[in-house]
């Protein structure tokens, strides 16, 4: 699957700098040129993405809600 259009205007190229897993939300650190973006999203989301460290990801903020797009 690949992302062909979104709506989001800010984002956010990066790298997956750290993982801290919990039973149900997950926080993640993504290197941008522009410094660190950190979203919290469901451990099960994190699965499902196969997000790990190093993983080449899009930061999507909307408001005060940060997505993750896995490259």
């Amino acid at each position: 699957m690949s992302i062909q259009a979104i709506n989001v205007r800010n984002q956010f190229k990066g790298k997956v700098k750290e993982i801290i897993r919990g039973d149900v939300v997950s926080e993640i650190d993504v290197e941008t040129p522009w410094g660190i973006v950190t979203s919290v999203i469901t451990t099960r989301s994190v699965d499902q993405l196969e997000l790990a460290v190093g993983s080449d990801v899009v930061a999507l903020v909307k408001s005060t809600e940060v997505s993750i797009a896995k490259l």
